[in-house]
């Protein structure tokens, strides 16, 4: 016996011309934009650099006295080639004495050696490779207790702020999105931080997108421990 009322089957929703249009536009965007934004940043670098150091070359020297054309990022293979000079003279004995001059000297300035010591503490830590700077990705609870957000180990807490904690303690760099340059030194215990597996790189993305790239993770390969969330009545026990 056959139904007399068959089932009807709905049509699909069509999408429209402008609905298509702008799925495409925003995918054009979403490619393009990365690569022009590289493009004028580094056009803009190379620019800068060789604004500094083209000067340098001699007019006989330059290749566009004898070529139609400049020759970009010529400057930004003189600052490599004089930097690493300046690295190999300052690597022997005669170069570490006049750095330490210059740097006895400069520390007689009153404002100037305030700058110059803490661009050189900066410098120092960030380019050494002994030290484990910004190698660390962490979750912390920020800004308050059950929020948490991405934070980079820097080190160790040394000094006094260490002598006056109780437990130890980590220093934490905390990125502000979507400029992950900026943001806020913080000392937190040890015991406070939640250490990820993801990379520096995959971090920095994820605070520049706004939670939108996330990277890849495997959680059925991992073993992830078990973190203890403490509720009210634990700090109320803890106190008692």
């Amino acid at each position: 016996m056959t139904d007399p009322q068959p089932h009807l089957i709905e049509p699909s929703p069509r999408v429209g011309i402008l609905s298509r249009l702008r799925n495409y536009f925003l995918t054009g965007l979403v490619v393009a934009a990365p690569i022009t934004i590289t493009v004028v940043l580094v056009t803009w670098f190379v620019d800068f650099v060789d604004a500094w150091f083209t000067p340098m070359i001699p007019d006989q020297y330059r290749p566009e006295r004898y070529l139609d054309f400049t020759i970009p990022g010529l400057g930004l293979v003189i600052a490599v080639v004089l930097l690493t000079i300046l690295g190999a003279l300052t690597a022997n004995l005669f170069g570490r004495t006049l750095v330490a001059y210059g740097e006895r000297l400069v520390g007689r300035m009153p404002l100037v050696r305030n700058i110059y010591s803490a661009l050189k503490q900066i410098f120092e830590t960030v380019l050494s490779q002994s030290q484990q700077s910004f190698r660390e990705v962490a979750l912390i609870e920020y800004p308050r207790r059950g929020v948490y957000s991405i934070a980079f180990v820097t080190t160790a807490a040394k000094g006094e702020v260490q002598a006056r904690a109780d437990e130890e303690m980590v220093s934490v760099f905390l990125p502000t999105t979507p400029n992950p340059t900026s943001g806020f030194l913080l000392f937190v215990p040890r015991s406070d931080v939640i250490t990820l597996e993801m990379s520096v790189e995959d971090a920095a993305k994820l605070v520049i997108s706004a939670g939108l790239v996330a990277p890849e993770f495997d959680a059925e390969g991992t073993q992830l421990p078990s973190y203890h969330v403490r509720s009210t009545a634990d700090e109320d026990a803890g106190r008692a």
